[in-house]
């Protein structure tokens, strides 16, 4: 993390599935919101901010998802930030029906949004071929159904885009790699962590990148660097 600040100096870093529920991160000088879940070393997210937002939020009205401390929402002058962690989903698909109810929840929730909005999220689910390494193999596989990829799509579809491919066409570039069989090393990756915003902030992005060589989890850092 010390790295990361010292390299990046970012305005704004969102963390998910911290599980952590005591505040002993250094906080770096940083404004620091965090959202511990009940279950002690399990899920949580918080905010490193260097700007205090005007208004933050820490449940989304569904009780087992705000039990779990997954989302944060912090108002500013000119943009709503939303840190969101979906749930997984579960291998067999046997936990859809939750992971369903807090996307359609984030979906309300958006439309309701009467500012810019950004969302950091672990959003658990793949959303192209090229988001995938083995793509033919899970069509019908949790985090890459038909199902789960077109709550993407209602997801754009409400004016967002997908901050990445709004300047990176290429494949063969992921954000997680599973645990074992040297997945990162041979890159047999996902592209499942984004940072969706409103369409009219795309033209303020001047740089997007995944950090694969940033280690400490399965998962690797996502940097937007955007002027509002």
């Amino acid at each position: 993390m010390e790295m990361l600040i010292q390299n990046s100096n970012p305005d704004i870093i969102c963390l998910q599935e911290i599980k952590m529920n005591d505040k002993v991160l250094n906080e770096y000088g940083y404004h620091c919101y965090y959202n511990f879940a009940e279950k002690k070393g399990y899920s949580g997210t918080m905010i490193f901010t260097k700007d205090q937002p005007l208004r933050i939020q820490y449940e989304m009205g569904l009780n087992q998802f705000d039990q779990e401390g997954r989302f944060i929402l912090l108002e500013y002058d000119k943009f709503i930030l939303i840190n969101i962690y979906i749930p997984h989903g579960g291998r067999k698909k046997e936990n859809h029906p939750y992971k369903f109810s807090v996307i359609n929840k984030l979906l309300e929730l958006i439309k309701t949004l009467n500012k810019n909005v950004i969302i950091c999220t672990d959003f658990n689910i793949a959303h192209n071929e090229i988001d995938v390494k083995n793509y033919k193999t899970n069509y019908d596989n949790n985090m890459f159904s038909y199902e789960e990829r077109a709550k993407i799509d209602e997801l754009l579809n409400l004016g967002l885009i997908d901050s990445f491919r709004s300047l990176v066409k290429d494949g063969n570039i992921y954000s997680m790699w599973p645990n074992g069989f040297n997945a990162r090393e041979r890159n047999m990756g996902w592209r499942i962590d984004y940072i969706f915003m409103s369409k009219n902030l795309e033209k303020h992005i001047k740089s997007v990148k995944y950090l694969k060589e940033q280690l400490g989890s399965d998962h690797c850092p996502y940097i937007v660097d955007i002027k509002i």
